[in-house]
């Protein structure tokens, strides 16, 4: 932007664990606690009081983090036994709340191995059901070899077909709760073998099978376990960047109100706010401020005029106003400092080196104003 400021943007660490916490814990924009304090002893400069409120920021936001993950493996747990019909023991999920770091860490410690003891029960569950449908019909395959050298004891069929479907609910718990329907399929038609099988050879020709497939099954889901945790740390830093331009465009429109100006947003389209915004001032009739944020790590900002200058008394007014805006700049930057916000000057354009542009914003808006009227026609 000709006739302007541009200035790279660095959020303090405070800043960026305190918005990760209020996220978790829906507390909206505001700062938590011990990051506002941690923020507060930088503009201080009390070193050592900062460093020990970061550090209990940063442990607290690590054990929402960790709340978080044993909250959505209980969900994920109580939907998996829904699917298969199993009733299992799970911890209540969590509301963080105004707990500790210490609160929350021991809550993660105790609710962790109650976790793996559900997720075994509904894994032999599943395999109970499987061996069930697969010994529904009494055995005649295990018998036939035996019969054909010598009389069988008492049950001898029995405890064979017995002995094969411990084997096959041993094999069957270590296939993982959660797989796929068609991967689970996958392994009951392969334990549906058991019920044809003439010797143990063949018995355990089908095991082996069975340990296979329930192999890759458990492979392709942790697969899948991997892929969703990539998602949702993707969600998660999509969320934390709208966080922190939030918070960017927040600070500055606050900062420069408290100066006097009115901050207008701006929107690029129709529908989406794009991180511009134009400052105005009441002594200002000429002369106004456009602004963009891009993201939370970059300011642009220029003066235009207007109405184009039509002498040199107004060029004489435009070199003012660029001087009083340069000031307020300045100002607005030990401000944002306050809030944790650091701008580091890339580029700057000073007062009358440049004649100022001519706003086209009146004429931006209502040519929007007639797309959005012959728009409205058209759908009428």
């Amino acid at each position: 932007m000709s006739s302007g400021i541009e200035a790279d943007v660095v959020l303090d660490a405070a800043v960026v664990l305190s918005l990760g916490m209020n996220r978790v814990l829906g507390h909206g924009a505001g700062l938590a606690g011990r990051g506002a304090e941690a923020l507060a002893a930088l503009a201080e400069g009390r070193a050592e009081a900062r460093a020990a409120a970061l550090a209990e920021v940063e442990s607290h936001e690590r054990a929402l983090r960790e709340v978080v993950e044993r909250n959505a493996r209980i969900a994920a747990l109580a939907e998996t036994g829904a699917k298969i019909g199993a009733e299992v023991a799970l911890p209540e999920r969590l509301q963080p709340g105004e707990r500790s770091a210490a609160e929350l860490a021991a809550w993660c410690a105790a609710t962790d191995p109650l976790l793996d003891e559900a997720e075994r029960s509904l894994s032999e569950h599943l395999a109970a059901q499987v061996a069930s449908q697969v010994f529904t019909a009494p055995a005649e395959g295990l018998t036939a070899d035996t019969e054909r050298s010598a009389p069988p004891p008492p049950r001898s069929g029995e405890v064979q077909r017995n002995d094969v479907r411990e084997n096959l609910e041993r094999i069957m718990a270590r296939l993982l709760p959660d797989v796929a329907e068609a991967e689970r399929s996958d392994v009951a038609e392969a334990a549906g073998l058991l019920a044809g099988i003439g010797t143990a050879e063949e018995a355990e020709g089908v095991l082996q099978e069975v340990r296979l497939r329930i192999q890759a099954a458990n492979r392709r889901t942790e697969e899948e376990r991997e892929r969703e945790r990539e998602r949702a740390a993707e969600r998660d830093a999509a969320e934390q960047a709208e966080a922190e331009r939030r918070y960017v465009l927040d600070s500055i429109t606050a900062a420069f109100e408290d100066m006097g100006y009115e901050v207008q947003a701006g929107f690029e389209t129709l529908t989406a706010e794009d991180g511009t915004m134009t400052l105005t001032k009441g002594g200002w009739p000429d002369h106004s401020v456009r602004m963009r944020v891009d993201g939370a790590a970059h300011v642009r900002a220029s003066m235009v005029r207007e109405r184009p200058a039509e002498s040199e008394d107004d060029r004489r007014v435009d070199v003012e106003r660029e001087q009083e805006w340069c000031e307020a700049f300045e100002a607005a930057r030990d401000r944002l400092r306050d809030a944790g916000i650091r701008s580091d000057v890339a580029w700057r354009l000073d007062p009358g080196v440049r004649e100022l542009p001519v706003s086209a914003r009146s004429g931006q808006t209502r040519g929007r104003a007639g797309q959005r009227e012959r728009h409205r026609e058209r759908h009428t």
